[in-house]
């Protein structure tokens, strides 16, 4: 059947010489992968563009559930960002965050919800010029959508257990955080995007709690993996 949705690009990887594989979020479908047969000729190089990590995409396709690999039959920009691709600290945090999500996100339904949570935030990280604890808040309101957001309704108490997702009174576990890493998980809990630049801390606090997120995910995400390129996103952001 042919199928309009939109679409938010997580990897590429070359496919023999021609040929790309690429994985999207879909609105439609969730997780789906494409094969872009020919796509690195130099009559369609041009369209390689459209591909990079995150670009937000309008694609028509021929699409079959039980192909693993599916075909795009028509292709457009949905969205042209301003500076995300052009900017050396936002392409750095477009290829670490694009590498979370592909680990991330494995379902194959519809989510409009989290698919709106992904478009929005990227358009409003492309327009800013602030945005150093971007990253932080992204993930931390991400697990909203992947069913491990914090229990906050003991906020008040001294120590965060990563493992139950919930604040205690005592260290239960090797994994409870508490002083200055508990005190910036309160505060990214209580605030927003357009708010985040209330939030300040120096670059070691910054890669801390970004290592401790990380964990988070690891203990709640079977499938997730430490992404590759943390090492490169911690350099350029100290």
């Amino acid at each position: 059947m042919l199928l309009t949705t939109n679409a938010i690009v997580l990897s590429k990887l070359k496919y023999r010489d021609n040929d790309l594989i690429i994985k999207c979020y879909t609105q439609k479908e969730g997780i789906v992968s494409y094969l872009l047969k020919g796509i690195l000729k130099s009559k369609k190089g041009s369209k390689v563009a459209y591909y990079q990590l995150l670009t937000q995409l309008q694609i028509v396709t021929d699409f079959k559930p039980s192909r693993s690999l599916q075909y795009i039959k028509e292709v457009k920009i949905n969205h042209l960002y301003s500076s995300l691709h052009t900017s050396v600290l936002k392409s750095a945090i477009v290829m670490f965050l694009a590498e979370v999500l592909s680990s991330s996100l494995q379902e194959e339904e519809q989510n409009d919800t989290l698919f709106n949570y992904l478009e929005a935030t990227l358009q409003w990280l492309d327009t800013q010029d602030s945005y150093a604890n971007f990253h932080l808040l992204f993930l931390l309101n991400l697990t909203k959508h992947l069913g491990f957001y914090p229990d906050t309704s003991k906020i008040e108490l001294p120590y965060f257990n990563l493992e139950a997702g919930e604040f205690q009174d005592k260290k239960y576990s090797k994994y409870s955080i508490s002083n200055e890493n508990l005190t910036l998980l309160k505060k990214l809990l209580g605030t927003t995007f357009d708010a985040l630049d209330l939030v300040k801390i120096n670059a070691k606090q910054r890669q801390s709690f970004l290592g401790l997120i990380l964990v988070y995910f690891e203990l709640h995400l079977g499938t997730f993996k430490k992404p590759k390129s943390l090492q490169i996103f911690n350099e350029v952001f100290n």
